[in-house]
């Protein structure tokens, strides 16, 4: 059992220094971007399947409450994956491809930014989501793994994970997610 525990924590560490490696430049853009928008008085909107969409949850309890111990103001995020009547009206009178692009086309302003959660890349709401905040002018920042998918070719900003394993993928969407509220909380924490 041990040796188990042991592999998985070396096999995480392993992951965590490749996307140190690889991505710290394109957090740092994507975390920008984020504040930009909200700077602008734009929204943040978020979506995701499964753990995503838990991810997606917590990432917009972020911001609207608050990552740590700051007094910064609330800041409008929404999780696309909350609303079961709207999630099931959609799913049965639309299909479940467009459970996340019809929200958002009711809820997505120009300027917003869609933040787009799918371990594959491969998501066909997901997918849809994207497709339907570039007709209507947002910005895309996705959270895959893998090759990326299909998602970090029409993502405006992909942050592909370096791993093939869904675990992992997760984690460090989750330990991005931490450093983006971070960011975000010590930049409107300086400003308010």
């Amino acid at each position: 059992m041990k040796q188990i525990i042991q592999q998985s924590l070396d096999s995480h560490a392993e992951v965590l220094r490749a996307v140190g490696s690889q991505l710290i430049d394109r957090i740092a853009e994507a975390g920008e971007i984020l504040i930009a928008a909200l700077e602008r008085g734009n929204k943040i909107l978020l979506c995701g399947n499964g753990g995503s969409a838990a991810d997606a949850q917590h990432i917009a309890a972020e911001l609207t409450g608050r990552f740590l111990k700051t007094n910064r103001r609330p800041l409008p995020a929404i999780a696309l994956t909350t609303d079961t009547s709207a999630l099931t009206a959609v799913g049965n009178d639309f299909g479940f491809d467009h459970i996340f692009s019809r929200q958002l086309q009711a809820l997505g302003s120009q300027g917003d930014i869609l933040v787009a959660i799918s371990t594959s890349g491969n998501s066909a709401n997901v997918l849809a989501a994207v497709t339907a905040a570039a007709a209507l002018g947002l910005n895309t920042l996705a959270l895959t793994g893998g090759n990326g998918g299909k998602l970090k070719e029409v993502a405006d900003i992909a942050l592909v994970m370096p791993s093939s394993h869904t675990p992992h993928i997760q984690e460090m969407h989750i330990l991005i997610a931490h450093i983006l509220c971070d960011l975000i909380d010590r930049h409107f924490s300086s400003s308010d």
